[in-house]
């Protein structure tokens, strides 16, 4: 297999630094010595690190496993807690060195780019947009109560993982990715739940 061009040996490298060290410790040089390449060639390729940001972003975001959330086997809401397994493990794997690119990008730099919170603002969208279609799945097939609104409670699955990430990452430990699993799976999205209320 031939060598990738310039630009996606700049863009996978971006990626991974943006990923490991943070927007503000990846600069251009670092980005560039990763992807073995000179750094003015990164210029012919983007206009900024910014650009670039944008570009890792948009590449993190279609590598999430958002299609097998919506075609997968199975019942929605086991697709749906298989996809937060799928990121659990991820986090463990990296011991808990990595968070979302996203959540990252969004308390990094966004107060102090337009452009890069936009593409936060984007990608977090998306996400939702996917879990709730899911929930809407679920809730039509009957496995979720008629009164849950799947748009909202989509926003809130967003936000409660990207906070028990954050919490998870400091303190080196999965109790806060298990409690999210225990409070949205067990108490949130369980039907039983709801029908003793009822």
């Amino acid at each position: 297999m031939g060598r990738r061009g310039v630009r996606e040996e700049i863009v996978e490298a971006a990626l991974e630094q943006f990923h490991v060290q943070g927007y503000n410790a990846a600069g251009v040089k670092v980005i560039t010595d990763a992807a073995g390449v000179p750094k003015g060639s990164f210029y012919n390729h983007f206009d900024s690190k910014e650009a670039l940001a944008v570009v890792a972003l948009e590449r993190y975001g279609a590598g999430r496993p958002l299609r097998e959330l919506a075609e997968g086997e199975g019942q929605p809401l086991a697709r749906l807690r298989a996809h937060f397994e799928a990121l659990r493990e991820a986090v463990v794997r990296y011991d808990f060195t990595r968070g979302c690119l996203i959540g990252n990008f969004g308390t990094e730099i966004a107060d102090h780019s337009d452009v890069i919170r936009e593409a936060v603002r984007q990608g977090l969208a998306e996400w939702t947009a996917a879990i709730a279609a899911v929930l809407t799945e679920a809730r039509d097939a009957g496995a979720l109560r008629a009164g849950l609104d799947p748009r909202a409670t989509a926003g809130f699955l967003v936000n409660a993982w990207e906070g028990s990430l954050i919490r998870a990452r400091a303190d080196r430990s999965t109790d806060a990715l298990e409690s999210f699993f225990v409070l949205i799976f067990d108490t949130l999205l369980s039907r039983e739940v709801s029908a003793r209320r009822g």
